[in-house]
């Protein structure tokens, strides 16, 4: 079964159904964005429309190194984001980094110092934003479509820390290779047509539903190289790829495991990605 958001067919997860009540739980949606004034109206048209209760939403946003308006635009948004959320909270904070011109975002020279600069970014929103939620929806901001419906069907799955599947079309191959299992072998679109909940060994950023008592508790985006050898840890984790260690979403999958918690995708839930 789908339903048509925009024009974009995208599957609904089948799983335990969930209808909104007065007492949902409370949500805090959290977004850092850099560059982004281009995919603000987008944004905000997205989270709208989402289907759950308005005054159980909370919403955060932290800009960072931007040089276009980024920052001005969401001010400027700050009394009609007053009247629909819970609370809001805008911050800026700038870290120093940029892309040299011309090159992609993937370029591996410059990866890990981009998702260091990022993990720091999550790590103060939340900081900032967290208060008394019951979870943190993460959603990055260039995505360009969903059900309006996600937030219930992540919830409807059950689990502490879930991740849709994040596609440039629907139906196309995975976008966000940043979720995985089997050390990066398997991404999510492989594990199409099997059972509604699949086990991960790492995550994505650009959609994240995570239990706030797990932020609370001291997960975080490691802004450095979790799980590799050290003398400490003699031994890696078993998940990281080639035992060097994860950072940002794909370390907090590695704390998560060692915090004893499990991480799961579904992969016939897509969110659509903007090209890049």
């Amino acid at each position: 079964m789908a339903e048509i958001i925009g024009n974009s067919p995208l599957p609904r997860f089948e799983s335990r159904r969930y209808s909104p009540r007065i007492d949902d739980p409370c949500v805090l949606i959290l977004t850092p964005v850099k560059q982004a004034a281009r995919h603000l109206d987008r944004y905000f048209g997205l989270i709208s429309r989402l289907a759950y209760p308005p005054h159980r939403l909370s919403l955060g946003m932290l800009e960072s190194d931007s040089t276009d308006d980024t920052y001005a635009r969401l001010e400027a948004r700050l009394p009609s984001l007053r009247e629909r959320f819970e609370h809001v909270t805008i911050v800026q904070r700038n870290f120093g980094f940029q892309m040299p011109a011309g090159t992609p975002r993937w370029s591996e020279p410059w990866q890990l110092t981009r998702r260091v600069t990022l993990a720091k970014s999550r790590n103060h929103l939340l900081f900032a934003a967290l208060r008394d939620e019951d979870w943190v929806l993460w959603i990055d901001v260039d995505l360009t479509d969903y059900p309006a419906d996600i937030l219930t069907q992540l919830l409807a799955t059950g689990k502490d820390i879930v991740h849709p599947h994040c596609v440039l079309r629907p139906g196309g191959p995975t976008f966000d290779t940043n979720a995985w299992r089997d050390r990066g072998r398997e991404r999510m679109d492989a594990l199409r047509g099997g059972t509604p909940l699949v086990r991960l060994d790492a995550v994505g950023g650009s959609m994240l539903l995570v239990r706030a008592d797990l932020h609370r508790s001291g997960l975080i985006f490691p802004p450095y190289l979790y799980g590799r050898e050290s003398r400490f840890a003699r031994n890696p984790s078993p998940f990281v790829r080639d035992g060097c260690g994860e950072v940002e979403t794909e370390g907090l999958v590695m704390m998560a495991k060692d915090m004893g918690v499990e991480l799961w995708g579904v992969p016939e839930l897509e969110v659509i990605h903007a090209p890049e």
